[in-house]
């Protein structure tokens, strides 16, 4: 079985749900196991309520559990043009993996909730992705074969970076059916190709 993470941190419930769209279609590749978790809140319960930050029961993860992945695909909404500083704590912790070159050859994907469609998007995925490369981890983003992207009909998140959705400035827009569709889509990418890769290693191992 190849084993996709997908890991996601969540305020309002945006990328939540585009998690769950993410995992669905890593899902959707046979012979994939996936799990869906999150990344610890660091920020106070009462700065949470005060925020209306949405209550989220999914499984924490460790960094320590990202070694047991061959596919790692990261969520986070956009803070300031960057990831959640909730995410970058989380990578910040996984150094001993990178100096036992520990996630190096893996699949790595990122996706992303934006508040407006200027406001850091695509920096927030292309910035994301660097840690990634400096474990070591082979990025794929999303590529035009999802056709989704490229309408001009409506308000549609993601890039050839990564899949993603714009949230509205005060959280009211929901990810779209297109939005949806480019996340489903990663999912099944990333799958295939880390079963590839997966496939490969294990030639290479019996020879």
């Amino acid at each position: 079985m190849t084993r996709i993470l997908v890991l996601y941190y969540s305020s309002y419930g945006h990328v939540r749900t585009l998690a769950q769209a993410e995992a669905d279609g890593a899902h959707s590749v046979p012979g994939t196991h996936v799990d869906l978790r999150r990344v610890p809140e660091t920020v106070p319960e009462e700065i949470r309520r005060k925020a209306g930050f949405i209550a989220d029961d999914t499984l924490l993860a460790t960094p320590a559990d990202l070694e047991t992945y061959d596919g790692i695909i990261l969520g986070t909404p956009t803070m300031f043009g960057m990831m959640a500083g909730q995410m970058k704590s989380f990578l910040d912790q996984a150094g001993g993996l990178w100096a036992r070159n520990a996630l190096v050859g893996k699949v790595a994907a990122v996706f992303a909730s934006t508040g407006s469609q200027h406001g850091g998007h695509e920096a927030t995925l292309l910035s994301t992705q660097i840690p990634l490369q400096h474990f070591g981890m082979l990025i794929a983003g999303m590529p035009y074969t999802f056709a989704g992207q490229t309408t001009a009909d409506g308000i549609i998140g993601g890039a050839p970076y990564g899949a993603g959705t714009i949230a509205g400035a005060d959280g009211s827009r929901a990810p779209s059916r297109i939005d949806l569709a480019g996340a489903r889509f990663q999912g099944a990418h990333v799958a295939r190709i880390a079963a590839r890769l997966a496939g490969a290693n294990l030639k290479e191992a019996a020879a």
